[in-house]
């Protein structure tokens, strides 16, 4: 199934014994473009303290009583390493938090999560005892090596869009496949934020993108991007 990162937004994160809160971001990876955390806003019982939530605990998105279903209880997602959402979350606070829940790390395999092309195979006990070494044995030369490339939903949003020949629009959404959390489109709105048209690019298309410009670079003209078929999220 196809869900947009930006409606996830607010989506109420539900445990195996009740509800942790809601989701306030979303970290992807703008190297193999895959969704890697979900930052949730615990509830009062928590302190509202932020926590991570990855898609290796997610059981079920359920988008008509915008909730998401994880297997963990509250009091793991309460011991969970903290996180200060400030500031880029490194490779160690990952390591820190994959050890803590006994997930194998998702980097350094040839697929989208390590050794597994799915997450929710990460969290099966045999699974998890037969790729722990593998991944283990790469951990520190993946820590020596490491480029930071999780980034921001909220942050990205908006992002301006410069194609091969000028600026056209800027980034409105992303389209996440909710098996292997990949993002599969960018969504661009090719107008101003009241008006405008929306259609899709591939992540394969994009040639970069500019933190400190705010812009994403698109190999495409604006005439490509701007006659492509009309995005409409129903």
């Amino acid at each position: 199934m196809s869900i947009n990162a930006h409606n996830m937004k607010g989506s109420a994160i539900i445990a195996r014994d009740g509800a942790i809160g809601e989701v306030e971001d979303v970290y992807f990876d703008d190297e193999k473009w895959t969704v890697r955390y979900l930052v949730v806003k615990a509830g009062a019982w928590l302190f509202r303290r932020d926590v991570l939530i990855s898609p290796i605990s997610i059981e079920k998105v359920d988008e008509a009583n915008n909730q998401v279903i994880v297997n963990l209880t509250r009091d793991q997602v309460k011991n969970s390493p903290d996180i200060d959402t400030q500031k880029p979350v490194s490779r160690q606070h990952e390591t820190a938090f994959m050890d803590y829940y006994g997930y194998p790390y998702y980097w350094g395999g040839p697929y989208l999560w390590g050794d597994s092309a799915f997450p929710a195979t990460l969290a099966m006990p045999r699974a998890v005892e037969s790729q722990m070494a593998a991944a283990a044995a790469r951990r520190r030369e993946y820590e020596d090596s490491y480029d930071e490339h999780l980034r921001s939903v909220n942050e990205v949003r908006g992002y301006h869009i410069e194609a091969a020949d000028g600026e056209i629009g800027h980034v409105d959404d992303f389209t996440v496949d909710d098996r292997d959390w990949a993002i599969r489109s960018i969504v661009i709105k090719t107008g101003g934020w009241l008006s405008g048209r929306k259609t899709l690019v591939s992540p394969q298309s994009i040639e970069g993108i500019s933190w400190t410009e705010s812009k994403m670079f698109v190999n495409l003209t604006r005439g490509q991007i701007a006659s492509g078929p009309e995005y409409i999220e129903d």
